[in-house]
């Protein structure tokens, strides 16, 4: 049984818990998947649907069973709902993120009106559970209390981003960060190993191999000379103010939220200076506020040149 779960690297005692479930016959209808993201809890969605539904994963994979349906958060754009995946493949930028939609939860319950087709109970996953708007959530808590043949997932990163009436009706199922070697496993399985020459990514990510991943994409999306010229403090008043200029024109809202995390790691590992991170994380939250970027930058790199 526990080969389900074989492609999961660490959580033990998630996987403890689904098997004994599954052992047992006590299939809970509604589990909280609750911990940081890029640990394995999506991956663990799927293998506990594989062994409830004993399909080959390829068939899961490619979204083809017709009593699953996997919910992502979504964009709104000329009346179409886009996955981030898709706004990226169209190369939408949108400032605010993602949401999961009141009509999605609608599109839920209708799925569940149905019986099961070819499994033994219906399955749905929520990507991101803590996006869902209150309205979205008053409507799933509906369908949790009266989920007939299925079982739903919510995929969050803790307790307190989602609406406690909907945690009460879900079995709580712990994901934690992973170790060195963890890490360096699931990398290296994945066709990652280059990033664990990159210190500075690994400290990043902070036992998420999936926000490894993640910063590593970014980073080759960076243009190399101004991730070379930014990460040392500037000279004068004028390459300061150049720089934000080029920062807010070569980089998104997203790359500059995560070039403030890159920044913080660079700083903190050449210097030591608390002075620096703190004002860079003036910055993250200005940005995250919606301030103009290029202002934001002008002055965090105008402070770093008065500091030093």
């Amino acid at each position: 049984m526990n080969n389900a779960f074989a492609p999961l690297v660490g959580q033990q005692q998630a996987v403890e818990l689904l098997t004994k479930a599954v052992a047992k016959n006590r299939i809970a209808p509604a589990y909280l998947f609750v911990g940081p993201n890029g640990v394995g809890r999506g991956l663990a969605a799927r293998c506990f649907v594989e062994l409830l539904f004993h399909s080959h994963p390829n068939r899961l994979r490619q979204g083809n069973h017709p009593d699953l349906l996997w919910v992502q958060p979504t964009y709104l754009h000329q009346g179409q709902r886009l996955t981030a995946t898709e706004a990226a493949e169209k190369g939408l930028k949108r400032k605010a993120p993602p949401t999961i939609r009141l009509e999605q939860i609608r599109e839920i319950t209708a799925f569940l009106s149905r019986p099961p087709l070819e499994a033994p109970r219906q399955m749905v996953v929520l990507e991101q559970a803590e996006t869902m708007a209150e309205a979205a959530a008053n409507a799933l808590l509906k369908t949790l209390e009266e989920p007939g043949q299925a079982t739903l997932i919510l995929i969050a990163p803790s307790i307190e981003s989602v609406l406690s009436t909907l945690v009460s009706r879900a079995q709580r199922i712990p994901f934690y960060r992973l170790d060195a070697a963890a890490i360096a496993q699931v990398l290296t399985q994945t066709g990652h190993e280059e990033i664990l020459q990159h210190p500075t990514l690994l400290s990043i990510a902070a036992g998420s191999p999936g926000d490894a991943i993640a910063s590593y994409q970014q980073l080759q999306a960076i243009p190399p000379e101004l991730l070379k010229t930014v990460t040392k403090v500037p000279s004068s008043y004028r390459e300061a103010l150049e720089l934000a200029k080029q920062i807010d024109k070569d980089l998104d809202t997203e790359a500059q939220l995560w070039l403030v995390d890159y920044l913080q790691q660079s700083y903190w590992q050449q210097k030591r200076q608390s002075s620096v991170i703190k004002q860079l994380e003036q910055a993250r939250k200005s940005l995250l506020c919606y301030a103009q970027p290029r202002l934001v930058w002008e002055c965090t790199l105008l402070s770093f040149v008065i500091s030093h």
